[in-house]
């Protein structure tokens, strides 16, 4: 037995990544009609985010009005091109940059106001994967330290198993048990890269947001790394908000997208809808971005 508690405690702040995964695997019609169904695990209201310039400069709106739903189990895209707020927009729901107004909710309990030990627990919950794994990788630390570090700051692991919960992350993310005492300047960038998902999945998060994870590899490590967050996200039964510039990339590995420009969400949709039945002028020019890509306007 992995997990056990009532079915409130089980549906709404299930903790094993097994029963996650159970969870997400429920369809979409079985979640909607179900009595006392969770409500999604992220929710976003009004979203803004703004940036002051200074004295008599108008600030940047960043992010700007925006509202989305993610349901539990779900990876939701988000597209744009650069400076178009999406990186912005994770990290908000983060609380990694600060939100101007609006509401950011996380499994039922709005994140903008929390402080001190509540926003250290939320964060357990919630992690991140950046574009660049070399410069989010701390240089002095191996791959043990790395990983080894949020396993015992949020007391996942103790001193006595920390060195089986490392073995078993790098074994989750395809590393070999052999590079466990490594620095970021040893690896390739898809290794560096799957150093990075290692240490976002040591808290065992429900939700994690990448933040263009392959766009820094090449094409063939590309398709490794999107490969290999499809299969986490199904075995650690991951919410998850993908970001990139690039619809085609999303496409492979995303339920729903939505597509952002100025701040503000133009279009969203399936991936066969925005690729075959786009509406706005904003995502037809996206997809005519994609190389080998002819499209009638």
């Amino acid at each position: 037995i992995v997990e056990a508690g009532d079915r409130e405690a089980i549906f709404h702040h299930a903790e094993h990544p097994y029963t996650r995964k159970l969870l997400a695997a429920i369809p979409a019609d079985s979640k909607q009609t179900e009595p006392g169904t969770p409500q999604p695990l992220i929710r976003v209201q009004n979203l803004c985010t703004w940036f002051e310039q200074g004295r008599g400069v108008a600030p940047v709106k960043a992010v700007n009005d925006v509202s989305f739903d993610i349901n539990r189990g779900e990876v939701l895209g988000l597209v744009g091109e650069s400076g178009s707020g999406k990186s912005t927009i994770g990290r908000s729901i983060l609380r990694l940059v600060p939100v101007t107004s609006g509401h950011v909710t996380f499994d039922g309990t709005d994140v903008t106001g929390l402080q001190g030990r509540d926003l250290k627990n939320m964060r357990r919950r919630m992690q991140m994967i950046f574009q660049d794994p070399f410069a989010s990788l701390n240089p002095r630390m191996t791959v043990f330290d790395t990983l080894a570090e949020p396993l015992l700051l949020h007391g996942i692991e103790t001193r006595k198993t920390v060195n089986q919960g490392v073995l078993q992350l790098m074994d989750d993310v395809g590393l070999a048990r052999a590079f466990v005492r490594k620095y970021p300047h040893e690896f390739s960038g898809g290794q560096r890269q799957r150093i990075a998902i290692g240490r976002a999945l040591a808290t065992r998060p429900e939700f994690i947001v990448a933040d263009e994870p392959v766009s820094a590899l090449d094409v063939t490590i590309q398709a490794q790394i999107l490969d290999l967050m499809q299969e986490l996200g199904r075995e650690y039964g991951l919410t998850m908000l993908f970001i990139s510039h690039d619809l085609a990339v999303v496409r492979h590995l995303a339920d729903r997208i939505l597509v952002l420009y100025k701040g503000q969400v133009v279009e969203q949709g399936s991936g066969d809808d925005l690729f075959e039945r786009p509406q706005q002028a904003y995502t037809r020019q996206l997809l005519q971005s994609i190389p080998g890509r002819s499209l009638l306007t």
